[in-house]
């Protein structure tokens, strides 16, 4: 079995995005946004803003750090969703 190296994806360049994800995006940012506008907004900034599914290392320290903070970010809202706001009222 021959294994191909593939490029890292650099961590520093801009989430790619639709069109509808940027709309989504700004009707949230209104307080205007319908549910499945606001499940595609979280959906944009969990999955690729932030990448919480993917794998943060990257084998430059600089990188690494970047793509970290940006997973860092996205699991702080992951927790926040999970929370249970009950147990602490």
């Amino acid at each position: 079995m021959t294994v191909k190296a593939t490029r890292e994806p650099l961590p520093y360049l801009p989430a790619s995005y639709e069109l509808a994800d940027a709309s989504a995006l700004q009707a949230l940012a209104r307080g205007e946004a319908t549910p499945e506008q606001q499940k595609r907004a979280l959906a944009w900034v969990m999955g690729k803003a932030a990448a919480v599914g993917e794998f943060e290392y990257r084998t430059d320290a600089r990188d690494h750090a970047f793509a970290s903070g940006r997973r860092f970010v996205g699991l702080q809202i992951q927790k926040m969703i999970a929370i249970n706001v009950g147990a602490f009222r």
